[in-house]
């Protein structure tokens, strides 16, 4: 029996999650969930986004299974997303974004994996106010040698185990010459110990044209932060949105599963919201311990649901009747 930090999180985060823990308990895997708090609905309950009994709980399990986290804009606390990721070193940040043949898109057949640097960058925190007026502001990027090497060996290494026959490396190095050019040159240096894997190097703006114009000449794309983020929002467009795509966060001794999309408070307590990114976040988490059936059952049925069209989300099926609850019950269904 292993043990899951569960983190339901803000908004539809505690009914997505709901329908998610009933599809992944009913796809047979051995889980015992151990909730925590996070975020908007942490700090008003305790006080603080990230309490000490949360951390406490993911130190000991070393997994978690988290719903969405309200972030304010502009003013607030910090990520409670990046606080993790950082706490516990999960510096690789995998998307995977493939078509669906129920989902209507532009393509079809799109097959990528972003493999986002995912500890620093833009993204490591260091930024601040010059002047007392608050009027001039700076954010530092931080590229090092040791996190580039780690993160894009795990890039060639997840498509050398999955079959995958190329990797992109996406970068600025032609404007940012230090940061941007030392993530180049480690890609290329790894690159050369992966001789089976193809490896291709587009420099970020264009490769997003790129995807845009012909998405089906990426495979693995590994790329820094922020470039990531943003690379991995595009890629789900181009798949039929952010409530397909799942994501994992992963460290040498520590895991975190979850939605890449945000709690969206405008359709909470709805019964609206798509469950379909979560719960396959559930199953890139079976499949990280090892309980490869129980994942292939929860694929097979989420699959067969989302193509099917009938029991899905109204974002999915404009006429559709069914909300959150009614599509994790129809994916329960089709696992049985």
């Amino acid at each position: 029996m292993r043990v899951v930090t569960l983190i339901k999180g803000d908004g539809i985060g505690p009914s997505i999650m709901e329908a998610a823990v009933k599809v992944i308990d009913a796809s047979g895997a051995k889980i015992q969930w151990e909730e925590a708090y996070a975020g908007l609905s942490a700090f008003e309950k305790f006080g603080n986004p990230l309490p000490d009994e949360t951390l406490a709980s993911f130190d000991k399990t070393r997994l978690a299974f988290k719903g969405p986290l309200t972030t304010v804009v502009g003013s607030g606390f910090r990520s409670i997303n990046v606080a993790l990721r950082q706490q516990y070193d999960l510096y690789a940040n995998v998307r995977p974004a493939k078509s669906w043949a129920g989902i209507k898109t532009r393509y079809e057949d799109v097959d990528i994996v972003i493999v986002r640097e995912n500890t620093e960058g833009l993204y490591a925190g260091l930024e601040h106010y010059l002047t007392p007026k608050k009027d001039i502001a700076e954010s530092l990027a931080v590229v090092t040698r040791v996190a580039s090497e780690r993160i894009v060996h795990y890039a060639f290494q997840y498509a050398r185990d999955n079959q995958r026959k190329k990797v992109t490396v996406c970068h600025k190095a032609n404007i940012l010459k230090y940061t941007q050019g030392l993530f180049l040159n480690v890609a290329r240096e790894v690159a050369a110990l992966y001789p089976d894997i193809e490896f291709d190097e587009k420099i970020v703006d264009a490769a997003c044209m790129h995807m845009v114009m012909n998405p089906h000449q990426f495979d693995v794309v590994v790329t820094t932060n922020m470039f990531g983020d943003i690379l991995s929002d595009l890629t789900a467009g181009l798949v039929g949105g952010l409530g397909l795509i799942p994501g994992a966060n992963i460290g040498a001794d520590a895991a975190l599963f979850e939605a890449v999309h945000g709690s969206a408070p405008d359709i909470t307590g709805k019964n609206l919201a798509n469950p379909t990114a979560v719960i396959m976040a559930g199953a890139m988490m079976l499949n990280h311990i090892g309980e490869h059936e129980a994942a292939n059952r929860v694929i097979n049925a989420v699959e067969k649901v989302v193509n099917e069209g009938i029991y899905v989300t109204p974002d999915l099926n404009a006429d559709s009747k069914a909300g959150t609850i009614e599509m994790g019950d129809a994916i329960v269904r089709a696992m049985a």
